[in-house]
């Protein structure tokens, strides 16, 4: 069976109902506007489909038993054959426990399952991944790690989505060390990827190397902290991060314990003080927090700086502000802007690239690779403008799978 991608107003209702702003259902009667994304969400995004036929008494014997125990006790006997003969290495478990969804904050399992049917439609249409929303009735981090674990022989992968930070790095961690399958939390390492790639392919624009580069995250939670391990793989020069109350240095005696760990190998220049402070001089922005950046600190960022101020729907920086100071590029969040940094870039062609191997984790290395053959892409097309493809570019995901499986070989993490 695959998830496919279905038409919600394919049912008996009337395609004309709207919803009033209270989240009803509305009388067409009342004159109501329509509203597309109710329409669109109606009945939900998603359904399984079978994907060998069920036509007569032959194909039931097949499909079910008794052939099908032929099958079950094969697996029983050599339990490798679950990858050959279910679905099972062409499907990710997406999972949340509705804490951190988009912008709306702990909004709880049901309302975060329209975000989960909207990823699990994304992997199948941008990297031919089955995917199925699993939203669970806890954020205790001990009961989702041992229901996951539970869930875990009928999946190829588990993506983890919108677990809120700092549960979601125990969590990934714990996962990982139990399962032999991929675990990835796309807040944190899609978002990470998405950005090395534009940073790599801005510095290339500029003739600079990542390596010359000095750069301020803002933002300490799950991606701010994702991208600053990515960008020091990656050789970056420098890189501090910011939370609220400033650069997280050696020196704060208030750190979590995430943040102690990211001190350690972020800040060479031994910066402290301010995000505003920290900018001075700096070559790069790269924004995960919301808020907004003072405009007399923006224009103290070095001459030809990048900014990525990726919160939605409000840059930290708004890109008119920063191309008055002459910024070099200029990335967002946003679709209606040049340079969208946007996590459908990665994590359908990576999870792809993993399942392909039949990885058993998902390496720095292959996250690396993902980020360097996303750059590529647009090599031909590198602009000010566009440092980063567009998510429907079809490029993108066979050559993000393809380098991820390459370097899930080279690691020796693949398994065929």
């Amino acid at each position: 069976m695959a998830a496919e991608i279905v038409n919600p107003r394919s049912d008996s209702s009337d395609s004309s109902d709207s919803v009033g702003d209270n989240g009803n259902s509305a009388d067409t009667t009342r004159d109501e506007p329509f509203d597309a994304a109710f329409a669109l969400h109606r009945g939900g995004k998603m359904a399984i489909q079978a994907t060998v036929p069920v036509r007569d008494r032959d194909d039931l014997s097949l499909a079910y038993t008794p052939g099908v125990a032929k099958v079950c006790s094969a697996i029983a006997e050599k339990p490798e054959l679950v990858h050959d003969y279910t679905w099972k290495s062409q499907v990710v478990a997406v999972v949340t426990d509705g804490s951190a969804v988009l912008g709306l904050g702990d909004i709880g399992p049901e309302a975060s399952l329209p975000v989960m049917e909207g990823k699990a439609i994304l992997f199948k249409q941008f990297g031919g991944v089955d995917a199925i929303p699993i939203a669970l009735a806890t954020q205790d981090v001990d009961e989702i790690v041992e229901t996951v674990v539970r869930l875990a022989p009928s999946f190829g992968g588990v993506n983890l989505e919108d677990i809120s930070a700092p549960r979601c790095f125990e969590i990934e961690r714990r996962l990982q060390e139990r399962l032999d399958v991929p675990v990835f939390h796309d807040d944190q390492h899609g978002t990470a990827v998405v950005t090395l790639a534009a940073l790599r392919n801005a510095a290339r624009l500029t003739g600079r190397t990542v390596g010359e580069l000095r750069a301020v995250i803002s933002g300490a939670g799950a991606a701010g902290v994702a991208i600053a391990r990515i960008l020091t793989e990656a050789g970056i020069g420098d890189v501090a991060v910011c939370d609220r109350k400033g650069v997280v240095s050696t020196d704060r005696t208030d750190l979590t314990e995430v943040k102690r760990e990211v001190a350690g190998f972020t800040n060479k220049a031994g910066l402290r003080g301010s995000l505003a402070q920290a900018l001075d001089g700096a070559d790069v922005f790269i924004g995960v927090s919301g808020g907004t950046v003072p405009e007399e600190a923006v224009a103290k960022m070095a001459p030809g700086a990048f900014v990525f101020a990726m919160a939605n729907p409000n840059p930290e920086i708004h890109p008119d502000v920063a191309h008055k100071y002459e910024a070099a590029v200029v990335a967002t969040g946003r679709s209606d802007y040049p340079n969208q940094i946007n996590n459908v870039l990665a994590f359908p062609g990576i999870f792809a690239g993993a399942l392909q191997v039949r990885a058993s984790r998902i390496t720095e290395g292959m996250k690396l690779a993902a980020a360097e053959a996303l750059a590529s892409v647009v090599a031909d097309d590198l602009s000010a403008d566009c440092v980063i493809p567009s998510p429907f570019d079809e490029r993108v995901a066979p050559a993000v799978t393809a380098a991820v499986a390459a370097a899930a070989r080279a690691e020796g993490v693949a398994r065929r």
